[in-house]
């Protein structure tokens, strides 16, 4: 028998739990999961999180510490092995190796820079432009440390993630020539001056993110940040040796398909994960991202079918992956039916990009960087102001936009002055590197293929 139910026997009733939702807390403190409609005007999660007074009074909750444990996981499985074996599958046979390499390395040394001052530098308090140097060796980032209902620790992870999957993108621009030496140092640099200060503007509180872009993953931060360096960087190096006239078929595309179907599963935790709460918004995210890839993917196929008369693996998978790309500015403001269209949309684009576009202009983007990440990453920043209106089934607009034509401005600028100040700053750090220790490996490592050359293995024994 229950004791509150013994005859004579009465026991008050339990108090009742406190709020989850840190009702104590200011309003403009309060963590994404309890501040949706907010948090779609804000354009990202991350820069709510950012003040350190977002410890102040914080109640840890397991569920969404679980859930951003999880989603950290899965954004590293985009790097390694994800994104590794999508890009090693499409060099040639000898180089296949250098590719995992270099996603390899970027992560490792990404990670530690992170830690050291690139997370300080994002989200610690600081000016418009970048931040300060208060967190610089994760000082205060302690155990008991918290933003919004999870550890900071967790959070820190989550954005390293991002920190480690960006700079390594760029890795397929400069696929089999440049130099190993060369490239650590690039990443190392790149991080430092460009996607720290675009990061930070989007969502460490900078002007950016004042002026209410929405940019729920990455759009402008990961993917046009990403894509355009890999322009500078193909253009910087030129073109490999006998481009475009000497044949480069992919080695594995069987390597190419398991790695962007992985790079689809942790999709999952780049999108879903940057709600930073395991609740309705999470949810969503969930939804639009899946349907974007799905309807990119059979875009591409579509559209190629009827340019060349069959559909590739090579298309499909990288038609799944442009849709990936579009979606992450959107995310977390834009509605099922919209994600559709902007999947289809970036489709489309984005294989006209990668073909009849670079043969006019010319450059050797070895794994179309630029024509995936950039220009997928555009059209979904853009669509992004159209679909997140509510009369298209999104969460509503960024603080101070009240229409479709001001957020799309907004959307505008974000994209351009990323475009602009990453192109310059990442072709003056290659000139550089250029001038002091060279770029391009020489042409008969190049002909021996980078396996061999750089690090006295090879990928094959057949």
């Amino acid at each position: 028998m229950p004791i509150d139910a013994r005859p004579g026997l009465h026991v008050p009733p339990p108090p009742p739990p406190p709020p989850r939702g840190n009702q104590d807390v200011p309003p403009t403190l309060r963590p994404r999961a309890n501040r949706l409609s907010a948090a779609s005007r804000s354009g990202t999660a991350s820069a709510l999180l950012a003040a350190p007074a977002l410890a102040v009074g914080a109640e840890l909750d397991s569920g969404d510490t679980a859930w951003m444990i999880t989603a950290t996981a899965l954004v590293l499985l985009m790097t390694i092995p994800g994104l590794s074996l999508f890009y090693a599958g499409m060099v040639r046979s000898k180089n296949v190796l250098s590719v995992f390499m270099q996603c390899f390395a970027t992560t490792g040394l990404m990670s530690l820079l992170w830690a050291f001052y690139a997370y300080s530098l994002v989200f610690d308090e600081g000016s418009a432009f970048i931040g300060g140097l208060d967190k610089a060796l994760l000082r205060g980032v302690t155990v008991d440390a918290m933003n919004g209902t999870i550890p900071e620790t967790v959070f820190m992870t989550f954005q390293m993630m991002f920190a480690i999957i960006t700079p390594a993108l760029i890795v397929g621009a400069f696929a089999e020539r440049m130099k190993f030496s060369a490239m650590l140092v690039f990443m190392a640099l790149w991080l430092t001056l460009c996607y720290a200060p675009v990061c930070h503007w989007v969502w460490g509180g900078g002007w950016l993110g004042e002026f209410g872009i929405l940019d729920s993953s990455g759009g402008t931060v990961v993917h046009i940040n990403a894509g355009i360096a890999g322009l500078a960087a193909a253009l910087a190096l030129g073109p490999r040796k006998g481009y475009p006239v000497t044949p480069m078929p992919p080695n594995n595309l069987a390597y190419t398909l398991v790695g962007a179907g992985m790079l689809w599963v942790g999709w999952f935790g780049f999108n879903a994960g940057s709600t930073l709460a395991a609740g309705g918004a999470a949810g969503m995210a969930l939804v639009v991202t899946q349907l974007s890839s799905a309807a990119a993917a059979l875009a591409w196929m579509c559209y190629e079918w009827l340019r060349h008369g069959k559909p590739s693996v090579l298309g499909i998978a990288s038609g799944a992956v442009a849709g990936l790309v579009a979606i992450t500015p959107a995310s977390g403001s834009v509605g099922p039916m919209g994600a559709i269209v902007i999947g289809a949309v970036s489709g489309i684009v984005c294989f006209m990009a990668s073909t009849s576009v670079k043969r006019l202009l010319g450059y050797d983007d070895s794994l179309d960087v630029f024509g995936i990440h950039c220009v997928g990453g555009i059209v979904g920043a853009l669509l992004t102001g159209v679909f997140c209106a509510a009369s298209f089934g999104g969460a509503g607009f960024g603080d101070g936009n009240e229409s479709i034509a001001d957020q799309m401005t907004v959307q505008g600028i974000g994209v351009i002055v990323t475009l602009v100040y990453t192109f310059v700053v990442s072709f003056l750090i290659l000139q550089l590197l250029n001038m002091t220790m060279g770029l391009r490996v020489a042409e008969d490592q190049e002909e021996k293929g980078l396996d061999l050359a750089l690090h006295d293995e090879r990928g094959y024994f057949l």
